[in-house]
């Protein structure tokens, strides 16, 4: 078996802790790239994107913008009728673009 990097050893340990934990919660998956944030919510266990945003069609990733994606998701995900989910930051440490996203979902309304 292949070494994995330590950014997938730590994702894989985050997602696993997080199935423990989930309880039939669906999932609020964060990426983040050296462009973009993109998140969504996703219900595991109908194998189904429940809402997502991201910074696409818009200039910049940084905190700023990675803040309008967090609210923007919870207003989608409101219409969707989900309020309680399960935070996955993936592999990303929790700082930074990941916390003001975290952080901006939670003001609008997601309880995790």
């Amino acid at each position: 078996m292949a070494k994995l990097s330590l950014f997938d050893r730590r994702r894989r340990r985050v997602r696993t802790t997080l199935k423990a934990r989930a309880s039939g919660r669906p999932r609020l998956s964060v990426h983040r790239s050296g462009r973009h944030i993109y998140a969504q919510i996703i219900d595991d266990g109908a194998g189904r994107t429940v809402a997502a945003a991201s910074t696409l069609g818009k200039s910049g990733a940084n905190v700023a913008a990675a803040a309008e994606v967090g609210k923007a998701l919870a207003d989608a995900a409101k219409k969707a009728g989900v309020t309680s989910v399960v935070f996955d930051r993936g592999g990303f440490l929790f700082h930074g673009r990941v916390k003001a996203l975290a952080d901006a979902a939670r003001e609008g309304g997601l309880e995790f």
